[in-house]
């Protein structure tokens, strides 16, 4: 067991012819020696442990805000990415609500245009139906006409026509 301070203290050595006992003394200071070289050897084995752990926390605290830093950055680099996210949404809703619109716009133009075509057609139908049914009626008139029944009656002997064409010719 190493000596303590007391021991050290509160040891005394016996009066010999020229003092202290030479041998006991120094048997003591071999034991204080070898006690002291194992405390230091310790102590020095304390430190060179404390140095070591005082290195790994010193890494381990490092590596942790190295870790606390990458944290805060992707959290950064995630809102950042959202916000953009949002904007794009939005500038896209703007553009389809826009491209509707004009969508809406031109289909409304169209119909109007149409609608007007529609109604210039059917005046023209309604034109040409008068004007077909004037002919039609005009032409029924000329069939009905009491021109024909006179053309049937009128008969031409061939003799006439011989003696009409000498006639004719010789004049």
């Amino acid at each position: 067991m190493p000596l303590t301070p007391l021991d050290i203290h509160n040891k005394e050595f016996s009066k010999g012819f020229r003092g202290y006992d030479e041998d006991e003394v120094n048997e003591f200071l071999d034991q204080v020696i070898k006690d002291y070289e194992i405390v230091l050897r310790e102590k020095k084995e304390l430190e060179d442990r404390l140095n070591e752990m005082t290195d790994r926390m010193g890494h381990f605290n490092s590596l942790e805000e190295t870790l606390n830093k990458s944290i805060v950055v992707a959290q950064e680099a995630a809102e950042e990415v959202k916000r953009n996210a949002q904007k794009e949404a939005k500038l896209i809703i703007k553009e389809a609500e826009k491209n509707s619109d004009r969508i809406v716009n031109d289909s409304l133009s169209k119909a109007r245009k149409i609608a007007l075509e529609i109604e210039e057609l059917k005046k023209q139908s309604k034109v040409f139906r008068t004007r077909f049914k004037m002919l039609i009626e005009a032409q029924l008139d000329l069939l009905n006409n009491d021109d024909w029944d006179h053309l049937l009656e009128y008969e031409l002997d061939s003799t006439e026509l011989k003696s009409t064409q000498e006639e004719d010719s010789l004049a």
